[in-house]
């Protein structure tokens, strides 16, 4: 009993911990496999930083997450040039997978080092690096940065 307390209050006391082992982003549609990530899922493919404004924060804050195209060529999508990016409120855009190539798009799961929950666009919020490209400030691609992000469907 004693065991079991111990780590529950150590993952309660380490946000990335508690959180790690819940689903955040769900994945269907033409795939090879449908697949649900878990925070440590994504983690384990690899962090990468990034450093850029938003229209929606003050500052250049930095994000930390997975890069989407890392994330995309792991589910093996059939014929799809585009996916479906859906939040929990139910907001929802077309992406065209060529943005995960051509550049460095991240699905983020923090900015300035604390991790992204409900409140501040998380679990995930898909962050382009738009002050390395000056033309992803342009306003077609702010409807592209899903935050509350929680699901990928590949038409």
């Amino acid at each position: 009993m004693k065991v079991a307390a111990a780590v529950a209050g150590s993952a309660l006391s380490h946000p990335i911990l508690a959180q790690s082992d819940r689903a955040v982003l769900e994945v269907s549609g033409q795939l090879k496999a449908s697949r649900t990530f878990t925070l440590a899922d994504l983690q384990a493919l690899g962090a990468t930083r990034l450093v850029t404004s938003t229209a929606w924060t003050d500052g250049t804050p930095e994000f930390e997450g997975v890069l989407a195209r890392t994330v995309i060529d792991t589910l093996g999508p059939i014929g799809s040039d585009r996916v479906t990016a859906l939040a929990l409120n139910d907001y929802r855009t077309d992406i065209p997978l060529s943005d995960f190539h051509e550049f460095d798009v991240i699905f983020a799961w923090s900015m300035n080092g604390q991790m992204l929950t409900r409140r501040d666009k998380g679990p995930l919020w898909i962050v382009y690096p738009r002050d390395a490209v000056p033309q992803l400030r342009e306003e077609r691609y702010e409807n592209r940065w899903v935050w509350q992000l929680n699901r990928l469907i590949f038409p």
